[in-house]
């Protein structure tokens, strides 16, 4: 069995002095990207017209759309997993900067730092059509773990700021320990929301 997990996740660490100026002012640099991100994923629109109600939506992971198609159908139409893809790298790389692994400020299509990958599902092959129905309880235990993991990343993360601060540089400890939680939180995601793998993921902040 090959042992590479179908989704894989990287960021390329800066060997050089970040930018000790957008390090310190993040919080609002970030602010423009993170509306542009909240709009494709969450964005809805409600209203009226002449012919009664209009109501527009945009963005969003699409979960119950793959998962009716995997359980009916055994398709998961290669657009929408195109589509949540896209909106994973996006995201990834807005994650990426807000994390300070980078100071290159998050490009909606290019890949710049951040390498994320995912094996698109042959359904037939690859896929139990019943297991999405429950793949968001047997993920449970992962979200416990990723409870710890998320707070001692969000304290390596204030460490690594005042580190980039005075040094200009990145603890390379700090950095993988966050780039590995990246990693295990997208992985779960993977398997419980993107539905594109039934491998169960793995208890680990490593690659591979």
């Amino acid at each position: 069995m090959d042992e590479t997990y179908p989704l894989t996740y990287s960021v390329d660490y800066p060997d050089r002095e970040l930018n000790r100026l957008t390090t310190f002012f993040r919080i609002f640099t970030i602010i423009p990207i993170a509306i542009v991100l909240g709009a494709v994923a969450h964005a809805s629109y409600g209203g009226w017209n002449d012919q009664g109600t209009t109501f527009v939506a945009a963005g969003g992971l699409l979960v119950a759309g793959p998962l009716l198609m995997i359980l009916f159908r055994k398709k998961y139409p290669r657009w929408w997993f195109d589509f949540a893809r896209e909106l994973t790298r996006f995201g990834a790389r807005v994650g990426a900067y807000v994390a300070l692994l980078t100071d290159r400020y998050p490009s909606t299509v290019e890949e710049q730092s951040v390498h994320l990958e995912i094996e698109y599902p042959e359904v037939d092959r690859d896929l139990n059509r019943w297991l999405p129905l429950v793949k968001w309880f047997l993920a449970i235990p992962h979200y416990v773990a990723l409870i710890v993991l998320i707070i001692g990343a969000a304290l390596a993360i204030v460490i690594a700021w005042f580190a980039i601060l005075m040094t200009g540089r990145y603890p390379q400890p700090l950095f993988n320990y966050v780039v590995g939680v990246g990693r295990w939180s997208l992985r779960v995601n993977a398997y419980a929301f993107l539905l594109v793998t039934d491998r169960y993921p793995p208890f680990s902040l490593k690659a591979g």
